[in-house]
């Protein structure tokens, strides 16, 4: 069965030229295309159409988007939808905990009480590292740090968010399949694991391979990255190095 660009668009309620421009910068191409230029769908191409608005539905951008689905081209489509489906359950848990804090606020002012500091704000995220970060590395580094992600707009948040797990896809990848670390393939993964530091700090090239050995060295990375893979950490770590000494200063 297929599908008209028409039927697609009312269907989905994505615009004839919004699916245009995803065949355009190579998001989403089309089964096949009738004689005159009209394009037809098919379930394949539904399917990842419903996994784009899922990570539009996330905040991702275009750009962040075409990386993630290049990353799970290989998985099957339970189990991507499996992963979305995490996802959206994690953020609509979140999303909960944040409403009864707003609600909770709002039925104690309306009454005339008081909240304690722990209810006020239980719902928002922490980051249980942040004392040792700024320790590691001072508080200036951390306190632009914490400017830059107040100016993130959506795709950049989502981007932060799930920019490492469509790094460490890849590079599971690649060690399985025994490609060298200096592979350009590797490499421009590596670019994107950079551009994903850079939304915190931007590293020097020592200080990047600082945090290449700090993955390896600390256990709670070491453990967090490789789930017991230190094969893995390591590849990670011998990857960034070599980007780091032939791109950075």
């Amino acid at each position: 069965m297929s599908w008209s660009i028409n039927e697609v668009a009312r269907e989905s309620g994505v615009t004839s030229r919004t699916l245009r421009h995803y065949h355009a910068i190579g998001l989403l191409e089309p089964a096949w295309t009738a004689e005159g230029g009209r394009r037809y769908y098919e379930q394949e191409q539904l399917l990842r159409l419903q996994r784009i608005l899922l990570l539009r539905e996330l905040g991702l951008g275009l750009d962040a988007i075409g990386e993630i689905l290049g990353a799970q081209d290989g998985d099957g489509a339970v189990d991507v939808l499996r992963r979305h489906r995490a996802w959206l359950l994690a953020e609509r848990e979140r999303l909960d905990r944040l409403v009864s804090t707003v609600e909770n606020t709002m039925t104690t002012l309306e009454k005339g009480g008081t909240m304690t500091a722990h209810t006020m704000f239980e719902g928002f995220e922490r980051n249980p590292y942040e004392a040792e970060a700024r320790e590691r590395w001072g508080d200036q580094a951390i306190d632009d740090a914490t400017v830059r992600m107040r100016g993130w707009p959506k795709d950049q948040a989502e981007q932060a968010r799930t920019g490492f797990d469509a790094t460490r896809t890849r590079i599971v990848e690649f060690v399985g399949a025994g490609t060298p670390v200096d592979d350009q393939r590797v490499q421009d993964v590596i670019h994107g694991h950079y551009q994903w530091i850079c939304l915190f700090w931007t590293p020097s090239r020592e200080a990047y391979k600082g945090l290449a050995d700090l993955y390896v060295d600390d256990d709670r990375f070491r453990q967090n990255i490789g789930a017991g893979d230190d094969a893995l950490v390591e590849y990670l770590r011998d990857a960034m190095k070599v980007y780091a000494d032939a791109r950075l200063s």
